[in-house]
């Protein structure tokens, strides 16, 4: 289950902001729904895709003892 911060807060906040986890999430959950936005929904989809791009994308290149190289936002 995801605990952060909801769309509310954030989307007072530049993406570039957000953390890993957060992008994972949201992204997560508007990919399910994409058909049903409406276009200010698929405008934060599309943003959260490129801030997820221009960061290199979600996976770490390299596994530490705590965390893999997959980023959880569960």
């Amino acid at each position: 289950m995801y605990v952060g911060r909801d769309m509310t807060e954030l989307s007072m906040m530049s993406k570039k902001e957000w953390k890993d986890e957060e992008l994972a999430f949201f992204h997560h959950s508007l990919q399910q729904v994409v058909p049903y936005l409406n276009v200010e929904g698929q405008t934060i989809h599309r943003e959260i895709v490129q801030e997820i791009t221009s960061r290199g994308g979600l996976n770490r290149s390299e596994a530490t003892y705590t965390q893999g190289t997959r980023t959880q936002y569960d």
